[in-house]
C-alpha cells in the first residue's frame, strides 16, 4: 500500500506538494500560527462548539429533544474514541510512511512523527466529532464540519499527511458515528434520561428556563373530567 504515494506523479502526491508547497512560501509567523491550529486549536474549536450546543438545547424545547440532543453530544466524543481504537489496525495493516519520509523537499512543521500516515487520527477525531454534533444539531453541525475539513487542511499544508490521509479519516469518522449511533443512542438515552429527572443532574440536560417555559404534560395542572349520570348531568 505506500507503493500508492511512492510516485511523484500521483496525483496524491501533486496536491500534497500543491498544498505544502503554501507554508513554504508563507511568512514563518503564520507558519507556527497553522501548526497550533493543526495540532490543538481546531480539536480545541470544536471542544467550544460542543459547548455552545450544549449549552444551546438545554435552553430550549421539550424534555425529550433535550435528552435527545444531549445524547448526540455525549455521543461525539466517544465515537471518535471508538474511530482512533478502529484506526490501529488500519494503520499497521496499510503501513504507509509519512510523506516527509518518502518525498524531499517537503515543508514539515512538526517534528517527532513517527508513526504511519494512513489514515490520519487528527482528521478521523475532527470529523468524528463534527458529524456527532450535526446530529444533535444541524446548525452548529455545520459549523463544526467546517472546522473538520479545515483540520483536514491543516494536515496536509504541515506536511505531515498525505490527502488521501484525510479523506480516509473523514470517511472513517463519519462512518464509525452514523453507524454505531442507532446502538450508542439506544444505551446512552436511558442514562441522559435518568440524568434530566434526577435531583442533581436534571440541569446538565435541561435548563430551569425551558422546564418553566416548556414543562412536561404531567406537570401541567389538568382537571380531571366528571364522571356522572346522564340523567343528573341533563338535570343540571
Amino acid at each position: 500500500m505506500a507503493e500508492l504515494a511512492s510516485d511523484g506523479s500521483n496525483p496524491d502526491v501533486s496536491l500534497l506538494r500543491d498544498i505544502n508547497g503554501l507554508a513554504r512560501d508563507a511568512p514563518p509567523w503564520f507558519d507556527r500560527v497553522m501548526e497550533f491550529v493543526g495540532e490543538y486549536g481546531i480539536m480545541l474549536g470544536l471542544v467550544l462548539v460542543a459547548l455552545w450546543c450544549w449549552w444551546s438545547v438545554r435552553r430550549r424545547g421539550t424534555l425529550n429533544d433535550s435528552v435527545s440532543a444531549v445524547t448526540g453530544l455525549v455521543w461525539a466524543p466517544l465515537a471518535a474514541g471508538v474511530a482512533l481504537l478502529i484506526n490501529i489496525p488500519i494503520r499497521g495493516f496499510v503501513e504507509r510512511p509519512r510523506p516527509f519520509n518518502d518525498h524531499e523537499g517537503l515543508e514539515v512543521l512538526v517534528d517527532g512523527k513517527t508513526d504511519f500516515s494512513f489514515v490520519s487520527d487528527h482528521s478521523t477525531m475532527a470529523m468524528a466529532i463534527a458529524v456527532g454534533i450535526f446530529v444533535a444539531h444541524r446548525r452548529f453541525g455545520l459549523a463544526a464540519i467546517a472546522l473538520a475539513f479545515a483540520e483536514g487542511f491543516c494536515r496536509v499544508y504541515m506536511g505531515v499527511h498525505y490527502p488521501t490521509d484525510v479523506i480516509g479519516g473523514f470517511a472513517l469518522g463519519t462512518a464509525v458515528t452514523l453507524l454505531l449511533a442507532p446502538v450508542a443512542h439506544a444505551l446512552l438515552t436511558p442514562v441522559i434520561s435518568a440524568v434530566a429527572r434526577s435531583r442533581h443532574g436534571a440541569r446538565l440536560v435541561r435548563s430551569r428556563t425551558a422546564a418553566k417555559r416548556c414543562p412536561e404534560p404531567e406537570a401541567l395542572d389538568i382537571p380531571e373530567p366528571r364522571i356522572g349520570s346522564g340523567e343528573n348531568d341533563l338535570a343540571a
